[in-house]
């Protein structure tokens, strides 16, 4: 049935006579899903671009204008055996809620029913034809399948319906032999039951359902925590612009309606809604989200404005040069996007194993059951022997390989400070060989300190910080807190772009510019000495004191710094800020590769440099600006007084106010590599074991359910022999 499903509303012009649309496809659980869809959809003449992120589900398209009707891509991806609808933020978050729901409901069911056909098993297991009778065993087995039967009908549910979406499709994925050997373990102990034999393999079958749910419960758990918000962005832009029209009067239109060469106007307070030049007026902006740089900038006329920023002081009027989805801001968020969806390639070694293990293991349950035929088995003995084929093959051993390793390692990074976001965060980050630094909020504090407070008299300093909180300055603000004031002097007023002033007991008082405040000689003399840092005066009656207000880095960074470079890994600062400001960083630290004034293009493009050369880069920023760098890069991290939008972007979050961590977490990350190798070689070793004994019918299904659950306990328990180790490299 074809799909009359609208979407022309979602498409998106993306120029060069190209269209775009994002679709949340339900049903993706694997590199395997992501691999079939990418490859089926770029087939269809006219699509330039088929991507599918797996973190959030989300699938971009991009085909000629008017060559395609969208909904086409719908009924194919139903065909596929996938469900479709337009990617919506709110709503695909809201699915994803319900499916983690869901999927814990089911763990917690199927758990349950395993703990009680447990106690059921272990006495039929451990008793003899001499102390149970065979009508307690016959009991006991219904009993078994009573509890078993719709507490695995509901909780494979989601087993079940992706192995039968991949049949109706004509293709197989990983779910189809974990729901044969289910189906055929459940079917063949309702039918030992009813024939009164020895053994049933009910509890075989809930146990392998309830770890099967433990892992794909904790991937669409750690899948939710890496997802970023495409909210925050929208959330920056202003949805209306006031603009002059003829005779010089002002409406306020939406956005879309501006273009360029229209001139808008610009209020204290506001959030520039467009890119463009200052035609008049002077104004302080906050630019902070977009360049990383803490300390509002002057604009004047000719001075370039962005969308997403905030105007401080002063009155404006700008020649818009860009509006709407043209925005720097804008392409920021395209950034930000377009890099997401290429890590997602990194899935592209399991698809290799997703697309191997099915066949792989239907064609030995069948051939083993083919070859106990020919044989000359029964039918039953050879049935019984390819479903523990089926059982003792499934891969939860080497699906909790890396999870197991995952979650020590990351009870001591957050023991060290580092908070996990991604999934595969910890691979990543243990191939790391270079380190590519953000300077404002990373290498140093977020917060303004005041450097030369020993200097200023405390009564100074202490009515200083009273006047500073009649402004709204981030330096005057940096006073304010050295000097720990908490009540305003009344009268004081701030003039836009000045400073604050006011009248006590007679003498007038000012805080701000030096020129405001007839300090320009004092001033000069301490950004002679610290190039960096930003200036406030303060004028008092007769006397006048200069504040020296700057970033700190952070008390470690050197030493730091100096560690990563001793271990061979290549570090370097690619920043937004001023050129004095970063030069004065690098050389403090020891750092000789560095890079001002960058935008986000730039730093993407320095990123793709270093991949093309070999190296594995680590992004550390904390800004909007460094969002779509921290997603493009191999493995980021970010400080927790970063911008949300890069918080949900790192793969990491560092807390405190010491740069250790980011040492730590690649030590530890290191460690915990190994530790997965390790599981994952017992996991290939099991397997090399197992499914010979299973193949010459040596292992029932009762004892290929324990074997499997057997790897699984083997694994968990080596990566929990290696905690003390992994937290002494913290």
């Amino acid at each position: 049935m074809q799909s009359s499903l609208d979407l022309s509303h979602y498409l998106k012009s993306i120029g060069d006579g190209l269209v775009h649309l994002d679709l949340a496809v339900d049903g993706i659980n694997c590199a395997g899903c992501m691999a079939k869809i990418e490859r089926n959809l770029s087939k269809i003449p006219d699509v330039t671009c088929a991507r599918v992120n797996l973190t959030d589900r989300r699938l971009a398209l991009e085909w000629k204008a008017g060559a395609i009707d969208p909904s086409l891509f719908v009924d194919r991806l139903a065909e596929l055996g996938y469900k479709a609808y337009p990617f919506e933020q709110a709503s695909t978050e809201t699915r994803e809620t319900e499916r983690a729901s869901s999927l814990l409901r089911r763990l917690g069911v199927a758990a349950f029913a395993a703990m009680n056909v447990m106690m059921l098993s272990v006495p039929v297991w451990s008793g003899t034809v001499g102390d149970m009778l065979p009508e307690q065993r016959d009991f006991f087995h219904w009993l078994s399948a009573l509890i078993v039967l719709p507490a695995a009908a509901y909780s494979a549910q989601p087993f079940f319906s992706s192995a039968l979406m991949a049949l109706r499709a004509r293709g197989v994925n990983m779910d189809v032999p974990i729901s044969i050997g289910i189906t055929l373990a459940l079917a063949m102990s309702l039918f030992e039951t009813a024939t009164h034999a020895e053994h049933a393999y009910f509890d075989a079958a809930i146990m392998l359902i309830a770890f099967l749910l433990a892992g794909r419960y904790l991937d669409q758990n750690m899948r939710r925590k890496t997802r970023a918000f495409a909210g925050n962005l929208a959330a920056l832009k202003a949805e209306t612009a006031t603009k002059f029209v003829d005779d010089g009067e002002i409406v306020t239109v939406p956005v879309a309606a501006i273009r360029p060469g229209d001139i808008v106007l610009l209020r204290p307070g506001e959030r520039v809604a467009v890119d463009g030049n200052v035609i008049s007026g002077r104004s302080e902006i906050d630019q902070s989200l977009i360049t990383g740089e803490t300390l509002p900038k002057t604009v004047v006329v000719g001075s370039p404005v962005y969308a997403g920023t905030l105007v401080r002081t002063g009155v404006l009027r700008v020649r818009v040069s860009a509006a709407s989805e043209a925005t720097l801001l804008s392409e920021i968020s395209r950034l930000l996007e377009n890099a997401q969806q290429s890590r997602s390639r990194y899935l592209r070694l399991a698809e290799r194993a997703s697309r191997l293990y099915a066949p792989l293991v239907h064609a030995a349950a069948l051939l083993t059951m083919i070859g106990w035929l020919i044989a000359g088995a029964s039918l039953h003995d050879s049935v019984v022997t390819a479903i523990a084929v089926l059982i003792i093959t499934c891969p939860c051993a080497l699906g909790l390989a890396v999870p197991a390793a995952q979650t020590v390692a990351s009870g001591a990074l957050f023991g060290s400070g580092v908070l996990l976001n991604s999934g595969d965060a910890i691979e990543r980050i243990a191939a790391v060989d270079h380190v590519i630094f953000d300077k404002t909020g990373t290498l140093t504090l977020p917060e303004l300190d005041v450097t030369n407070a020993a200097a200023i008299p405390l009564d100074i300093f202490a009515l200083a910080g009273r006047v500073a909180l009649s402004s709204r300055h981030p330096v005057a603000a940096a006073v304010a807190r050295a000097a720990k004031a908490t009540s305003p002097l009344a009268g004081f007023e701030e003039e836009p772009g000045q400073g604050v002033h006011g009248v006590l007991d007679g003498l007038e008082i000012r805080l701000g510019r030096p020129s405001y405040c007839g300090a320009e000689e004092a001033a000069n003399a301490i950004l002679s000495r610290d190039p960096e840092a930003s200036v406030v005066a303060f004028h008092h009656g007769s006397s006048c004191h200069v504040f020296a207000v700057r970033q700190r880095l952070r008390a470690d960074a050197a030493a730091v710094i100096s560690e990563l470079q001793r271990q061979g890994i290549g570090v370097e600062i690619v920043s937004g800020d001023r050129e004095p400001a970063v030069r004065a960083a690098a050389e403090s630290l020891g750092i000789w590769e560095w890079r001002a004034e960058v935008t986000p293009v730039d730093k993407i493009a320095r990123i793709d440099e270093l991949a093309r050369r070999g190296f594995k880069v680590l992004m550390v920023g904390d800004g909007l600006n460094d969002a779509p760098a921290l997603a493009a890069a191999h493995a980021s991290i970010s400080p927790i007084s970063a911008v949300h939008m890069s918080q949900s972007v790192a793969d990491a979050v560092f807390l405190g106010e010491q740069l250790a961590p980011i040492q730590t977490a690649i030590v530890i990350s290191r460690k915990a590599l190994l530790l997965m190798r390790q599981n994952l070689w017992l996991a290939v070793m099991y397997n090399a074991l197992a499914v010979p004994i299973a193949v010459a019918g040596l292992a029932t299904p009762l004892i290929a359910a324990a074997a499997m659950s057997g790897s699984s306990l083997l694994v968990i328990l080596n990566a929990l022999r290696a905690r003390s180790g992994v937290k002494g490299l913290a």
